[in-house]
């Protein structure tokens, strides 16, 4: 079975036409369409509610409230039968089409395969130039390269996804996520339509999230099970730096014969404060890590309301 599921967010003008071409291209397959309805407050749900009652294929969950794309792809996650999960966005700018490409792909025994907007439709200074910024910063720093990190059209496979926790903006870092358990991934050229309805809900707040759960996500595959690496290595540079003030503050007093005041002497003292701190720090984050390493199993979203399920 093949899995597609779909946030949704105040897209009451796309959903028909969404679910009609899925339909269409999809009509040979065996499929799920699981729709996240992250508290609209246009019509969306109730023509959801709808859709459900035409079509047992379509699942609907609600949310409390607003809680985000990431928690809403988390809940489609995990009440997914397939094997196959497809990860599109609901205003018709992906392309149903495109959804056999990448399942044909995932058969041939890759396990991430994520769309590359190479022709993307959106504004150049706004949207492109800071995106094409951002993918290869993340490829970069978590050495996974992709062309379209924020490209919402990605195929997993099941077995790969499933125990990834998600949090934050997270979503668009699943590759890299994947890849840290040892997923094959490939990125593939998708369409992009030029949006018609709604509006864009991104803005710069989220590109600042973003980079902050990068640092999360380049944290958790490096030092995950290791954080005192990252303290106990600042712990021991400021260590170093102490010993070098020291060094200076010796050689003005004993060889230069200079027993003015220096702002090194204080300079020193923090040094040496701050890397025992930080080496300690290092030590309770391995104690926590050990502790509480999945323990909570804290949920990021709650749901209202269930259709179809």
């Amino acid at each position: 079975m093949l899995s597609i599921i779909i946030p949704v967010f105040n897209e009451q003008g796309c959903l028909i036409e969404l679910y009609d071409k899925i339909i269409h291209n999809l009509e040979k397959q065996d499929i799920e369409i699981i729709f996240v309805d992250d508290c609209s407050t246009d019509d969306s749900l109730r023509i959801l509610r709808q859709l459900a009652l035409s079509d047992r294929r379509i699942k609907v969950l609600s949310f409390k409230r607003n809680f985000g794309q990431t928690a809403a792809i988390a809940a489609g996650f995990d009440i997914a039968k397939g094997e196959i999960f497809i990860v599109m966005d609901a205003d018709l700018q992906n392309d149903p089409a495109d959804v056999q490409k990448l399942v044909k792909l995932i058969e041939e025994g890759y396990d991430v395969v994520s769309g590359w907007r190479k022709s993307r439709k959106d504004n150049l200074v706004t949207r492109r130039i800071p995106s094409f910024l951002a993918n290869k910063l993340i490829s970069i720093v978590t050495k996974v390269p992709l062309h379209d990190y924020g490209c919402s059209l990605k195929a997993y496979r099941r077995d790969i996804v499933k125990d990834i926790k998600l949090y934050g903006e997270m979503h668009r870092l699943l590759p890299a996520l994947a890849a840290w358990v040892g997923a094959k991934i490939y990125e593939v050229e998708v369409v992009h339509h030029q949006r018609a309805l709604g509006r864009s809900k991104y803005g710069i707040g989220r590109t600042i999230k973003v980079l902050l759960d990068l640092m999360t996500v380049k944290f958790l595959m490096s030092y995950s099970t290791k954080p005192s690496y990252v303290f106990g290595g600042m712990g021991i540079l400021s260590f170093a730096l102490g010993f070098i003030s020291l060094a200076v503050v010796l050689y003005r007093l004993m060889i230069l014969k200079i027993v003015a005041a220096t702002p090194l002497v204080f300079l020193m003292v923090v040094f040496f404060i701050t890397g025992v701190q930080l080496i300690l720090m290092g030590f309770l984050a391995e104690i926590l890590v050990r502790i509480n390493f999945e323990s909570q199993n804290k949920p990021i979203y709650y749901i209202k309301e269930k259709i179809n399920i």
